[in-house]
């Protein structure tokens, strides 16, 4: 991952459209906000504890790109529908090969709830090994295919890792150990969990170049939330972590690598969110968006014509249940570097300037009553379109 990095563009200020995995994946493939296409929270499979029902109408980034005569494939985690008409072959994704729900209690069985979510299209399957290495070995499979097709191919590659519960394997986990002695347990296997994963990473890299694809590849790097502290996550100097809408929950890691395209070992300080992808895609392949969006395509950052986008109002949500949330949500804004927050359902307003207080440590709410209201406003009117969407399945 440090090699693609400073072979591409790093994005200091990528934010996920939500903390939690279901609304950031939505907002990936339909370059809506979450709550948009009905995804304000996690589609799980028990539905008393299902917070989403995708939009049936959303037309997701896969189904776009045929139009571009892209051959298009989903590897690993989808967790944006588990029965018809959402599932990702029905969404504009030729291929499959992966886990329909929103977590894996074990790396190795692969199971939620008890039950098996591994499908090859719609087909349920039973794979041996590590999920990590599983989904890895299918990437790989996938890009050795894809060198005799006269199509491009569009590959998203969702690992399951780094998601609690953190299983590496033993040899990696052994691997951080004799590295750095004395580190504590749970750190030591997020860690390594990390690490096979970036292997896995590698040996994807690796079938690009031998395929003779690489140079011709664009490569997106991200994740869907900010780093779990629970599980020994480490976000910096930012303020909490995955499952808030503080910026350590928010912000996430992000670049782009594109060979002659995009200057290696450029940063941008771009504020930009994961529903952006989808238009940057849109531009690069030529594939014509006629529909309602809400993400700005990053392609004038990547080629460096310009430094930074107009600025934009932006929004994060997170609907949730359990005694904390009770079905509500938490939301954020930001708008001119000032972010308006509501971190619980029960909790009262926060205000901050991140350009002079990135770390959230000083609550302006009381002292500048202008600022909040504005930014109020801004978030009833983006709650209230949000309310026009169904977020679970109608019984009609």
């Amino acid at each position: 991952m440090d090699m693609l990095c400073k072979s591409g563009m790093r994005f200091d200020n990528f934010c996920a459209n939500s903390p939690v995995c279901s609304p950031t994946r939505a907002s990936l493939m339909s370059a809506r906000y979450p709550e948009m296409v009905g995804v304000p929270g996690l589609v799980r499979s028990k539905p008393e504890d299902n917070w989403g029902y995708l939009k049936p109408d959303a037309i997701l980034l896969p189904k776009l790109l045929k139009q571009a005569q892209y051959n298009t494939a989903l590897i690993g985690k989808w967790n944006l529908g588990l029965e018809s008409p959402n599932k990702p072959n029905e969404k504009g994704f030729d291929f499959f090969h992966g886990f329909l729900d929103d977590m894996m209690e074990d790396y190795w069985t692969h199971v939620r709830n008890g039950k098996n979510f591994m499908r090859e299209n719609e087909r349920e399957i039973h794979p041996q090994g590590h999920a990590t290495d599983i989904f890895s070995d299918w990437a790989v499979e996938y890009i050795q295919k894809q060198k005799h097709s006269k199509n491009p191919f569009f590959l998203y590659l969702a690992y399951n890792a780094p998601h609690f519960p953190v299983q590496p394997p033993t040899e990696w986990l052994a691997k951080v150990k004799a590295r750095e002695p004395g580190i504590p347990e749970r750190r030591a296997k997020l860690v390594a969990l990390i690490e096979h994963m970036d292997d896995g990473i590698g040996k994807v890299i690796q079938s690009l170049k031998e395929t003779g694809l690489y140079d011709n590849t664009l490569i997106i790097f991200l994740s869907d939330n900010g780093g779990h502290l629970e599980s020994g996550a480490n976000n910096g100097l930012l303020r909490d972590g995955k499952e808030s809408v503080y910026e350590g929950g928010l912000r996430i890691p992000a670049f782009f690598v594109w060979a002659n395209q995009i200057k290696p070992n450029s940063i941008s300080t771009q504020r930009a969110l994961t529903m952006d992808i989808y238009p940057t895609i849109s531009e690069i392949t030529g594939a014509k968006i006629n529909h309602k969006i809400d993400g700005v395509s990053l392609l004038p950052i990547l080629r460096s014509n310009v430094e930074k986008l107009p600025e934009r109002p932006l929004f994060f949500t997170r609907r949730e249940g359990n005694p904390r949330f009770g079905g509500q949500t938490i939301q954020a804004v930001i708008s001119d570097h000032r972010k308006l927050l509501q971190n619980s359902p029960n909790s009262p307003y926060e205000l901050y300037n991140l350009l002079d207080d990135p770390t959230e440590k000083q609550n302006l709410i009381s002292s500048d009553m202008g600022q909040y209201r504005k930014l109020q406003q801004l978030l009833i009117k983006h709650i209230q379109k949000g309310g026009s969407v169904p977020w679970q399945k109608s019984e009609n």
